[in-house]
């Protein structure tokens, strides 16, 4: 069994966590505040990481159940994310105006991930973002492999959707 590094191993997550708790709260500096929380709670359960199958996983899971509680709590108001939060490049060859139309086209896709239900939104931000297998994503979410492709089904058939309704009539 391979001996688990805070630095090494935990530490390197701190981008998926973030943008994890980013998507379920809307808010950028609580996702700062739920990751900071979430690497502190995994240090202090360092004792017990060797019983720990899947650290990956489990950090996830703490960030997640985190940030659900975290917006419980404050009854967080919906507001759009920020600006290449994801990292996205946008293509530098294009002529200005389609800079503009591909930059607004990512807006309105980022809303309508933000406007979907929570539990939606977590398959689709851990498997079209973050690159997560059915499996891993059912270990996070608590729920099984079936529902987590269901919710991701659910998900891309309603962005879908809202998208070409906003693209053939405008919102």
């Amino acid at each position: 069994m391979k001996k688990i590094s805070f630095r090494n191993d935990i530490l390197p997550m701190k981008d998926t966590l973030f943008r994890l708790a980013l998507r379920i709260t809307l808010s950028r500096e609580e996702a700062e505040d739920i990751v900071q929380d979430t690497l502190i709670k995994v240090w202090n359960r360092r004792e017990s990481w060797d019983t720990i199958d899947n650290i990956e996983a489990f950090s996830l899971t703490i960030c997640r159940n985190m940030a659900l509680d975290r917006l419980r709590l404050h009854d967080n108001q919906n507001t759009s994310l920020d600006d290449n939060v994801d990292g996205e490049r946008l293509d530098t060859t294009s002529n200005p105006f389609e800079r503009t139309v591909q930059r607004e086209k990512v807006e309105i896709v980022r809303n309508l991930i933000d406007s979907l239900p929570e539990k939606q939104r977590c398959c689709m931000q851990l498997r079209d973002i973050e690159g997560k297998t059915y499996k891993e994503i059912a270990a996070v979410l608590g729920i099984t492999e079936e529902q987590v492709k269901v919710n991701i089904f659910r998900a891309r058939q309603t962005i879908k959707q809202q998208f070409i309704q906003y693209d053939n009539y405008g919102l």
